[in-house]
């Protein structure tokens, strides 16, 4: 899920989607485990009912009816930038909501919403009331403050922090940002930046300008946005120290080293597997020839092409600075004290979680990695050789739809691992009967015996919608209502949906 401007979240500051959010001239500010031999899956994950559409319906609706904005310019220019940007914040969460970015599991809701609890506990007098807590299903590494006493923690942070106290300090900090009020007080001073004479003489000087427009308004942005990002890290830093001072009165260990393994998050597709690709499908008899990872481009094989190493922390350093500095201002706050493992089940429910929204989202060769990279961890678990299943029959079923470039959903060379960028390569240049003899030998594989009756029901229906031999939109509506008449708690009446008319 995007995360727009107005959001104050993260330790890790990324200006990203510049020219989605153009006209608001803010930078992005987002805060982009070892599995034990797990022979069962893990029992329960979450209902349908439990997606947010459903779960925090009430919670919209009271968002939408009170959420009012102030009247707080006498400008009637900037009173309505103001009232804009206002309601993007406001469509922003409601959108997020009505379209299932949120999840209500159980266990993992409680175990953040007890590091909240022990926080305002210790600290009644600068947290009056408890937070609306919202799980993103996100694999990205972030926590965000929406305002109005909303917290975001996405499921990529439960995942990569490894333990209680890291996942604190967020916590903590995004805490922060709502009671110093940053993302009010953002949205304020950009309606007052958008309508200043300073902005629109700047833009008019561009657009009068006949040469090397887009050049100069690039660079008169990139004024804007320096001054902005500065003026937003100055949040950043107050955010910290008061989240750390929210710590030592909720008696919860900080050590600032935290900061430097918090910007090592954004290296989520630089990991590397232990074999080679094709490795991995051998266990499902499955045999891949070495000319599909391998990009041809005008006639040139591009195997060569050299993968720098940019997955340890130093070489993250370098991209994100502020983060070092945030460490040696903190460091002599550092106390030393003990640490706390995250739960198995938690990091278990929060991997599947992930993978699962990143194959509902068509994010298949992030998803399909994940489960290599689990496998490397040696896990056993047969869930994930269900989603093996999944994969290759939702890519199946893309081809057929001329889709299966999106499916794979394509990263540039610079942001992957060699390994990664293989399996990128094989996904697209596989042949389309190797693609479909992959989908049938994997319906018939023996893990199948270990999965529960809706997982064999999502079996049939996938295969039904990708292997008719007339595919038509009443096949596969009958057979989405089917599944969902069958097993109406069951997550993956989500995929359901795709199906169904309406």
């Amino acid at each position: 899920m995007i995360v727009p401007p107005f959001i104050m979240g993260g330790l890790v500051q990324i200006n990203m989607y510049f020219f989605k959010y153009l006209q608001h001239i803010v930078p992005l500010f987002i805060f982009t485990i070892i599995f034990s031999d797990v022979k069962s899956q893990t029992p329960g994950l979450y209902t349908y009912q439990e997606l947010s559409h459903l779960y925090y319906a009430k919670q919209n609706d009271s968002i939408k009816k009170n959420w009012i904005c102030p009247k707080l310019y006498k400008e009637k220019e900037t009173q309505k930038k103001y009232s804009e940007i206002w309601q993007d914040r406001l469509s922003f969460i409601s959108n997020a909501i009505n379209t299932k970015d949120f999840v209500y599991e159980k266990d993992i809701y409680n175990y953040l919403s007890q590091i909240v609890t022990d926080i305002i506990t210790a600290n009644p007098n600068t947290i009056t009331k408890a937070p609306l807590i919202l799980l993103d299903r996100s694999s990205s590494v972030n926590a965000y403050a929406i305002g109005g006493n909303i917290l975001a923690v996405n499921l990529g942070l439960v995942e990569f922090a490894s333990t209680r106290e890291e996942l604190a300090l967020v916590i903590a900090h995004e805490l922060s940002h709502n009671i110093l009020n940053h993302a009010d007080n953002s949205i304020k001073e950009r309606a007052e930046l958008l309508t200043s004479d300073e902005y629109k003489a700047t833009l008019n000087s561009v657009l009068d300008s006949k040469y090397e427009r887009l050049t100069r308004l690039k660079k008169a942005l990139q004024g804007y946005s320096f001054s902005r990002s500065k003026h937003n890290r100055y949040h950043e830093a107050d955010a910290d120290s008061l989240a750390v001072v929210l710590l030592k009165n909720s008696k919860i260990s900080f050590d600032a080293k935290y900061f430097l393994r918090l910007d090592s998050a954004d290296i989520q597709y630089k990991k590397t597997l232990k074999n080679p690709v094709k490795t991995y499908f051998e266990k499902y008899s499955l045999s891949v020839e070495d000319w599909w990872t391998q990009k041809k481009s005008k006639g040139l094989s591009t195997k060569s092409y050299n993968f720098k190493d940019t997955a340890s922390i130093q070489d993250s350093l370098k991209t994100h600075p502020e983060c070092k500095e945030r460490y040696i201002k903190n460091l002599l706050l550092s106390d030393g004290g003990k640490t706390t493992p995250i739960p198995q089940i938690i990091k278990d429910k929060t991997k599947k979680i992930i993978i699962w929204n990143m194959f509902d989202n068509q994010n298949l060769t992030a998803c399909l990695y994940e489960i290599l990279l689990e496998k490397d961890k040696g896990n056993t678990d047969v869930w994930y050789d269900f989603m093996f299943h999944n994969i290759f029959n939702g890519l199946y079923y893309s081809d057929k739809q001329l889709n299966r470039f999106n499916a794979i959903n394509v990263k540039p060379k610079e942001y992957i691992s060699k390994d990664y960028y293989e399996l990128q390569n094989m996904l697209e240049q596989m042949p389309k009967e190797n693609l479909e003899q992959f989908a049938k030998k994997l319906k018939e594989g023996s893990f199948w015996q270990g999965m529960p009756s809706d997982a064999k029901a999502l079996k049939t229906l996938m295969n039904t919608i990708a292997f008719a031999e007339e595919s038509s939109d009443k096949i596969e509506n009958n057979a989405a209502k089917e599944f969902i008449a069958n097993f109406p708690n069951s997550m993956y009446c989500e995929f359901a949906d795709h199906f169904k008319k309406k």
